[in-house]
């Protein structure tokens, strides 16, 4: 199969490169979850339109011989920020059909060109157990497991409503002490500086083996996050625990809902500050936003959640409540002059 090779220019693609983008994308994520509805154009495009200032996106496609239909895409990732600036995140998807031509490699070796300019050092991707090829192409380069984990899925219908009930009610135990709150859509101005320390809770997620620095984001880069997110149609919902006393956050749960794929609420980060665990708040929280999504939400169908599969305390929580394992995941490592080895070979 003959094919070529182009660089994505985003400000000057046309709407033909942009659906040409999108219907691969869908192609490779119907493998991943054939039960769920394909992504719409202008979520893709609006994504791609809205990257944060600190995103430097560098993306080729692959296209068929009469240049009719885009076959395979890769693209790098590099992070403009104070932290981990040794590391490039790279992505890389081929039609089932163009598999196995070496057009993967290919890609690797255009992307590997960039994160060299860039002074990085180290690699990251991640593969499933959906696209058992995506895997096969990590061990064949000698990539290691920097962090295995699951998607794990509640099912609504499943939901133990007792059990919630009595998280709640629990949770009004602590009234005297914490103030549970909700931030629904964009964070408010008054109180961004103390949003920005409370998502320091991300840094103790467990990071397996990855080579990587804890994050800290700043007012800025939080708002232009904000901003891609609402123009893909992305809703969030954040509920907080805040202690009465000093006006201090101890902890936050947060949710993204599309209609775009409105049986499907995802949930994101939840965490609770050291000092103060042991109080059910976790629980609370988690409660709390599940009740208050599926009255506003009633079509939510499934509740998704990823998880490394040693965060224990999170998959307690989780487990109680009847999450799943859905999909499989594990993000790669690897260092750019192994990776230029394999390239070699």
């Amino acid at each position: 199969m003959r094919t070529m090779i182009e660089q994505m220019n985003f400000k000057e693609a046309t709407d033909s490169e942009f659906a040409a983008l999108n219907k691969i994308i869908n192609i490779v994520r119907f493998e991943r979850q054939p039960d769920d509805p394909p992504i719409p154009l202008n979520e893709t495009t609006n994504q791609i339109k809205n990257l944060p200032s600190f995103v430097d996106l560098k993306m080729w496609s692959v296209w068929n011989e009469d240049h009719s239909e885009m076959i395979a895409m890769g693209n790098v990732g590099l992070m403009h920020t104070d932290e981990n600036q040794h590391i490039a995140q790279f992505d890389i998807i081929v039609h089932p059909d163009a598999r196995r031509q070496g057009i993967g490699k290919e890609l690797l070796g255009l992307i590997t060109a960039a994160a060299q300019a860039d002074q990085r050092r180290l690699l990251l991707t991640d593969t499933n157990d959906r696209i058992p090829a995506g895997e096969a192409f990590m061990q064949r380069l000698g990539a290691k497991r920097g962090l295995e984990g699951h998607v794990n899925q509640l099912r609504v219908d499943e939901i133990d409503r007792d059990l919630l009930e009595h998280w709640l009610e629990n949770g009004q135990k602590n009234i005297s002490e914490f103030e549970l709150g909700i931030w629904e859509g964009a964070y408010p101005e008054e109180q961004l500086n103390e949003i920005v320390q409370l998502m320091e809770l991300t840094n103790q997620q467990p990071l397996g083996d990855l080579a990587i620095e804890d994050m800290h984001i700043t007012t800025q880069q939080l708002r232009e996050m904000e901003k891609m997110d609402t123009a893909r149609g992305n809703q969030r919902c954040t509920f907080y625990v805040l202690e009465k006393a000093n006006a201090t956050f101890a902890g936050y749960t947060e949710t993204v809902w599309n209609a775009n794929r409105p049986e499907i609420l995802r949930q994101d980060m939840t965490g609770v500050f050291p000092e103060y665990r042991g109080k059910g708040l976790g629980r609370w929280l988690k409660a709390a936003m599940m009740d208050h999504m599926l009255k506003i939400h009633p079509q939510i169908k499934f509740i998704r959640t990823q998880n490394a599969d040693t965060n224990a305390a999170m998959l307690r929580i989780n487990n109680e409540m009847g999450f799943k394992p859905y999909m499989t995941s594990v993000l790669w490592q690897m260092e750019i002059s192994q990776v230029l080895g394999y390239l070699k070979s």
